[in-house]
């Protein structure tokens, strides 16, 4: 058995049950013991001072790419997963665009057996909408399931025939489960390498715009006002998709719709010079698109922010613009991103927290997003102050990347507990002498 372990002098917040307050935890037999302003502590636990530190639900990161099964040479579920808790997530959702496509149980069992060897974040996978993600015959949505999918998404796709997104809305109904729709209209996207606007014209490339977007996701909204089916909207990027979305649920739709911190810390401006590291879909865009972005996570348009994590190998990014794969790694910089909209006064901690625990937990319906008495003691301790310098030797993941490598950053996570277990921990804060357990 792990000793207890009494957390001191932290900042609690837990949105879950709107707690921000000063004082202290315990963490017994892999759960919560009792929070509060002082507590009795056992006679044999391991106290630790957070020094004002936040502790905070675990984080639970609903939108990553793992690439494994099939694309190992970027991320594999160890890496990934170890990479998520270095960011302070002690949970992650991964999209079925794998090599074989997550399209049965098959492959479902297969990443949760390679996460349950990997022993490091809670890996919830996402099944496929639809066969080989061709959008033209829906998976087996009960049996994956069954097998421990929680949600459904052609992500990296888009489902483009309505009536078959239409099905599949109204198919989800009998499971209540989640359709997760990479929105995009590939009409217009089609040949796009960003943003279309001011600075694709002065760069010469071609352009994707925002109306991209926007007509898919007006289109989903539509169809779930339709059926009644439960959707999510992934990776919002526009200020009109953000409208839409609040219409919708101002108008009582089953929606729901996370961001990622590239889109409310970068703008279109970051491609300049042809970074390939700021390359991505949908592309970064207008520093109005970006405000709206923190306009919806401030009135609660955009109920969480996700990282859209996105390993690619130097193969894929580190040549021509026009041939270089969309996407960036997210797990490790997240934290430090995110924490930039508290300190601007956009959003408070609680929202923030919210924001990447309590409403993925609600979202997906997956345990966690609370520190409730009896709860697992999935734990994120975050010191807001800490300042490092991201670098290639300091990640986690296989691949780095990133636009913002090699920048200075403030905030991360320095202990992440799962079941009470310390599964990422640094400054060795949960070490035990030796003989001590």
């Amino acid at each position: 058995m792990m000793r207890p372990l009494l957390f001191t002098n932290a900042r609690i917040i837990d949105p879950s049950q709107d707690w921000d307050f000063s004082g202290e935890l315990l963490v017994k037999d892999g759960v919560i013991g009792a929070a509060g302003q002082s507590l009795e502590a056992p006679q044999d636990a391991r106290v630790i001072d957070l020094e004002g530190k936040w502790l905070v639900p675990g984080l639970i990161d609903m939108h990553v790419h793992l690439r494994e099964p099939g694309e190992e040479y970027k991320e594999t579920i160890e890496t990934g997963t170890a990479a998520a808790v270095a960011g302070g997530f002690t949970a992650v959702a991964c999209m079925p665009n794998t090599r074989p496509v997550n399209d049965s149980a098959g492959v479902t069992q297969f990443i949760l057996e390679k996460a349950r060897r990997a022993a490091k974040a809670r890996v919830f996978p996402i099944a496929a909408i639809t066969l080989g993600q061709k959008g033209e015959q829906l998976t087996e949505f009960g049996d994956l399931l069954s097998a421990g999918a929680v949600a459904f998404s052609d992500d990296g796709l888009p489902v483009r025939n309505a009536r078959v997104m239409r099905h599949a809305l109204e198919y989800v109904r009998n499971f209540d489960a989640l359709i997760i729709s990479h929105s995009e209209e590939p009409e217009l996207s089609r040949g796009g390498l960003m943003n279309e606007g001011r600075v694709s014209v002065s760069l010469g490339l071609k352009g994707i715009p925002a109306a991209a977007e926007e007509v898919a996701v007006f289109r989903d909204v539509a169809l779930a006002e339709l059926t009644g089916g439960r959707l999510h909207i992934a990776h919002v990027s526009t200020r009109g998709s953000v409208e839409i979305v609040r219409r919708a649920k101002a108008r009582g739709v089953a929606i729901t719709a996370e961001t990622a911190p590239h889109y409310f810390s970068l703008t279109e401006e970051a491609v300049i010079g042809y970074n390939t590291s700021a390359k991505m879909y949908p592309p970064l865009r207008t520093e109005e698109d970006r405000m709206a972005i923190i306009e919806g996570l401030k009135d609660g348009t955009i109920d969480a922010i996700a990282t859209d994590h996105a390993p690619h190998s130097v193969i894929e990014k580190e040549c021509e613009f026009q041939l270089a794969a969309n996407g960036i790694i997210g797990l490790e910089t997240s934290v430090a991103l995110s924490l930039n909209l508290v300190r601007s006064g956009y959003i408070s901690a609680s929202q923030l927290i919210r924001c990447m625990s309590s409403s993925p937990s609600r979202i997906l319906g997956v345990p966690g997003g609370s520190l409730a008495t009896g709860d697992p003691a999935d734990i994120s301790i975050i010191d807001p102050e800490v300042v490092f310098t991201l670098t290639r030797e300091s990640l986690h993941s296989m691949s780095h990347n990133s636009p913002f490598l090699g920048e200075t950053l403030q905030g991360k996570a320095i202990l992440t507990l799962i079941d009470g277990r310390p599964v990422y921990d640094p400054e060795g804060n949960c070490s035990h002498p030796p003989g001590q357990q």
